[in-house]
């Protein structure tokens, strides 16, 4: 057995038919390799309930050329479960390639469907998906940082106008609280701004 079939070797492969009717071919190829195909579906409206429930490790579409519905669905599912998604498509042309690559498409592949493509084309997307995903994480993770930031900002705006707090004692207290409560310093910040807001609404 090859690396590459090694290292796919028990996957669990959820195929989506949009078209080109070859994911019998598909399955077979990917059973051969040690895959696990847990689905086979039609409707890309089945697409998020069929993930939720087989829980694949990596999604890949069949088309002729990826159908619009097909597409927002996988955009759906990158949003919300996001999983490693290959399409091999008979469509060469570049709006469909950016379309599906936005929705969250880690490999498109044109007229690539063959058995010695398989397994690498499987390595690559999940690679990629893996690099995205770590990027993705870290993105959040610095504007999570930045939100908390400027609402501790806020909240020490708040204590300096209604407690005659200079910045640094304003910013003491909030970190005693958060300390005495066991929250974070964020956390306190917006029960002050909440306190403040329900004031205002009296």
């Amino acid at each position: 057995m090859s690396t590459f079939n090694t290292l796919t070797s028990g996957l669990r492969v959820l195929l989506i038919d949009d078209g080109a009717h070859r994911v019998q071919h598909i399955s077979d190829q990917l059973a051969r390799q040690g895959c696990e195909v847990v689905g086979v579906i039609a409707q890309a409206t089945l697409i998020h309930d069929c993930v939720l429930r087989l829980k694949p490790d990596v999604v890949i579409v069949d088309s002729e050329s990826p159908t619009r519905d097909t597409l927002e669905n996988l955009a759906t599912l990158s949003a919300q479960m996001p999983r490693p998604v290959v399409v091999f498509s008979e469509d060469a042309s570049d709006d469909p390639m950016r379309r599906a690559l936005k929705a969250g498409v880690s490999a498109y592949v044109v007229a690539g469907l063959t058995a010695e493509r398989l397994a690498p084309v499987l390595q690559v997307a999940i690679a990629r998906f893996e690099q995205d995903l770590a990027l993705r994480q870290q993105l959040g993770k610095a504007q999570a940082q930045l939100a908390a930031r400027k609402t501790i900002e806020r909240a020490k705006g708040v204590l300096m106008m209604e407690s005659g707090l200079d910045e640094d004692a304003a910013y003491q207290r909030m970190r005693k609280l958060a300390m005495d409560r066991g929250v974070t310093l964020a956390d306190v910040a917006q029960r002050i701004i909440d306190a403040q807001d329900l004031l205002r609404s009296i």
